[in-house]
């Protein structure tokens, strides 16, 4: 067996399956039971690209072609599509998505290359409805984490005109949202029966995801990625917070015993160190 074929991946997760000879934990795992790992996997992926690590990303990208299997084999042993049917599915789609490179000859320019490949998703996506209207937010997976749902959909309804012409009418926005959140926040809920506190958190939730949307919208007109600038923000909070951590060890501090004030200064020292 080759190791560097597909066919040879396809034969392995094919022994993995076996029911009689494959691995248990294989054999007992459903599309539901993998889907968290592939969802897992792509992140993997994009963490290795952020770190320009070309070795993880190889391993990366191998972990998640792996999932691309466990899935059509799954698919597979219920007679549904095979891998060979998702090669052949994504790669119909693509020269159709591309007619200016596959198709007579057009215009090359970005802005006439982007309206062709959303006109043709359009028209995917009209052809699933058999017909019937199809709303603009059509097809924006539920499954995606929050703030790249978020912004896809302003995306979606930016194209048919709903967007607001400037950055700063959004960052308005952002300011209108959080005193809205502000008000709730500020309301009593010391006397408050159960319910009514409770309805103070479903308020609290729905005022800070609308926070959280303006937010990624203000995102979007500043041609920002919300995900990969909370990413690099939580990488940054944990390098720091790691050094006061450090800090605090080299004076033979318990951080659950050093008080606010003192973290706080060895934090600020952190960030000019970095700054510096």
């Amino acid at each position: 067996m080759s190791p560097h074929k597909i066919d040879a991946l396809l034969e392995i997760m094919a022994r993995l399956r076996n029911r009689d000879s494959g691995c248990p934990w294989d054999v007992e795992q459903t599309f539901a039971s993998i889907a968290p790992y592939t969802i897992e996997e792509a992140y993997e992926v994009a963490e290795a690209i952020e770190q320009g690590d070309m070795d993880a990303l190889k391993d990366e990208l191998g972990d998640l072609l792996l999932q691309v299997v466990f899935h059509s084999r799954m698919a597979q042993e219920q007679e549904s599509f095979d891998f060979n049917d998702v090669i052949a599915a994504i790669s119909d789609k693509m020269i159709r998505r591309h007619p200016h490179v596959f198709g007579s000859e057009k215009e090359r320019d970005a802005a006439t290359q982007t309206a062709s490949w959303e006109k043709q998703k359009a028209e995917e996506r009209s052809a699933k409805a058999n017909g019937a209207p199809v709303s603009a937010l059509e097809g924006v997976t539920v499954g995606l984490p929050g703030l790249t749902r978020a912004l896809k959909l302003q995306k979606r309804a930016a194209r048919v005109g709903f967007d607001w012409p400037e950055a700063r009418q959004v960052l308005d926005k952002v300011s209108e949202e959080i005193g809205e959140l502000r008000e709730v926040m500020d309301s009593d809920e010391g006397s408050a029966s159960p319910e009514a506190r409770a309805t103070r958190q479903e308020r609290l939730a729905d005022e800070f995801g609308d926070t959280l949307f303006a937010l990624a919208n203000l995102a979007r007109h500043l041609d920002i990625d919300p995900e990969a600038a909370l990413r690099g923000t939580n990488a940054k909070f944990e390098r720091r917070f790691r050094i006061v951590e450090q800090r605090l060890a080299e004076d033979s501090i318990n951080p659950a015993d050093a008080p606010l004030d003192l973290m706080e200064s060895h934090w600020q020292k952190a960030k000019e160190t970095e700054r510096s």
